[in-house]
């Protein structure tokens, strides 16, 4: 069998800890959940110490569980959220917690980088569309206006990915997938944009050294092995942006693929093998997993708006539940089913963090329009998964825009669980919707196939994920259901357009 493979999946609230044998084989999993750290608006932090921490719990867990010795495992791989941003000092040691993608303080930092160099060169230079609060070099010129202090002790500023590869090796590294959506790298050149370095006070000697995904870095460090209890010739490989080792994981290796992922966002990818530019300035480009190719990859919060739903309007549900077992979500759906395709009129905006990419409106919030006197908890429900269709069907048309063609999508996440969303968002974009029997590991198993080949396992990704990856099931659009949501998406944009002016109102004179 060889030696296992174990790919680390880095989430916002979870880590996720899977081993695989050598032919792609999940032999075991663990999901382990933290808290994000919200002690002021705009701010989500959570302490550095919490990932590692994490991961060896997920392995403890794992041995637990029986089916896998952790001394079997010799090679690691890890798939890791964006934009994280940690601090260290001299000695390796981390300044504070580590600032989470989410967190919006770098507002007022994000205003001086547009006036300084404009959105359009942002988007030239970095493949972003402009310059964001959530970017880390926003952050890092946060840090430096208003902590002094501790922009000055930091020796080096690091993602999450290059920091949880240091505490395993001892090395500074990072990849593209994860340098891109920093706004102080240069898509075009795969190096540091010096520019924007030199606008923000730091330096190349404070940043990791620049490697591709799917590189080995080196052995892991014998007192962290003896920590995670793995052997002490595990090879520890870079890994790549989540969204990117999910895309792996699912198939999304070639042109005419699609895929998302409805988990805590809504994230989409598109890979390709030129970097394309957007003429509307709409879609960002990001690098990806593979050398020398790109994808067109957007993410919204509206992913969380079903859960927000279930938790504050859904307490039936999730009591039943505890009672019975049957999954809250389950019911749910069972609700829905009940209620026609369009929900009788009612269109969902669930932007309860603002809107992003391809429609960027830091200042959207959530709305339900059309409800009636016939409007029941089953309309709010369909409603919102309609609405998260039709946020992956404008993708889809900023990506058409691009001139790249899609004939298939793949679902992966918690949403591709549900077999009446499925066919929603079939139905609406009019696209085969593919789910794929790793549909719920795909990150994790993304990481692992990118650390075999590091490591010598895989003679390519391609033949991995050829070998590795199956559809489970396709859901084919019906024609009627998809000519009624044409009309209704042609509402829900107008809907959206329509509230700018008050969106821009209630930012002018907030409640």
């Amino acid at each position: 069998m060889g030696r296992l493979i174990l790919g680390i999946d880095i989430g916002t609230t979870s880590l996720k800890t899977a081993v695989y044998d050598q032919t792609g084989t999940l032999q075991a999993s663990a999901v382990t959940e933290y808290s994000l750290l919200t002690p002021a608006p705009n701010i989500v932090e959570v302490p550095c110490e919490t990932y590692m921490d994490s991961i060896e719990a997920g392995l403890r867990e794992i041995e637990r569980k029986g089916k896998v010795r952790r001394k079997e495992i010799g090679i690691v791989g890890f798939s890791v959220q964006g934009e994280t941003l940690c601090l260290l000092d001299r000695e390796g040691r981390a300044l504070g917690n580590a600032i989470v993608w989410m967190d919006n303080r770098a507002g007022k930092q994000a205003a001086e980088m547009r006036e300084k160099f404009g959105d359009e060169l942002c988007y030239r230079i970095t493949g972003q569309v402009s310059f964001e609060a959530n970017w880390p070099a926003e952050k890092i010129l946060w840090i430096r206006e208003n902590e002094p202090e501790r922009f000055a002790r930091t020796a080096h500023f690091v993602l999450l990915e290059d920091y949880v590869i240091y505490l395993l090796t001892g090395k500074l590294v990072s990849e593209g997938s994860l340098l891109t959506s920093t706004e102080y790298w240069d898509i075009t050149t795969k190096r540091y944009w010096p520019e924007m370095l030199e606008f923000l006070g730091i330096t190349e000697q404070q940043l990791p050294e620049i490697r591709e995904s799917g590189e080995v870095v080196g052995t892991i460090l014998p007192e962290m092995a003896e920590r995670l209890g793995i052997a002490e010739d595990t090879v520890i490989t870079t890994g790549c942006l989540d969204q990117a080792a999910g895309a792996i994981g699912v198939g999304n290796i070639r042109p005419g693929i699609f895929s998302e992922n409805i988990g805590a966002a809504l994230a989409i990818c598109v890979p390709t093998r030129k970097l394309t530019y957007d003429p509307n300035r709409q879609m960002p480009v990001h690098y990806f997993a593979l050398p020398d190719t790109y994808m067109m990859h957007t993410f919204t919060t509206g992913g969380m708006c079903l859960r927000w739903f279930r938790d504050n309007f859904c307490r039936e549900e999730i009591d039943m539940q505890r009672v019975t077992g049957i999954d809250s979500y389950d019911l749910m759906n069972r609700e829905v089913e009940r209620v026609a395709p369009g929900a009788d009129g009612l269109i969902c905006l669930p932007h309860l963090q603002g809107s992003m990419a391809p429609d960027v409106k830091g200042n959207a919030k959530g709305v339900f329009y059309g409800a009636t006197l016939k409007t029941t908890k089953g309309h709010f429900i369909r409603a919102v998964m309609e609405s998260l269709g039709y946020l992956i069907c404008r993708n889809l048309e900023a990506v058409s825009d691009m001139g790249l063609e899609v004939k298939q999508i793949r679902t992966m996440g918690g949403g591709s669980k549900s077999e009446v969303w499925n066919q929603i968002k079939a139905d609406i974009t009019g696209k085969e919707l593919n789910v794929t029997y790793s549909s719920q590991d795909t990150a994790c198993l993304g990481a692992a196939i990118l650390a075999g080949k590091a490591a010598g396992v895989f003679d390519s990704i391609e033949s991995a994920v050829d070998s590795m990856v199956k559809i489970r099931r396709t859901y084919v659009p019906d024609e009627r259901r998809h000519a009624m949501y044409v009309r209704q998406y042609a509402k829900f944009k107008l809907l959206f357009e329509a509230l700018g002016k008050v969106y821009d109102a209630d930012e002018a004179d907030p409640v």
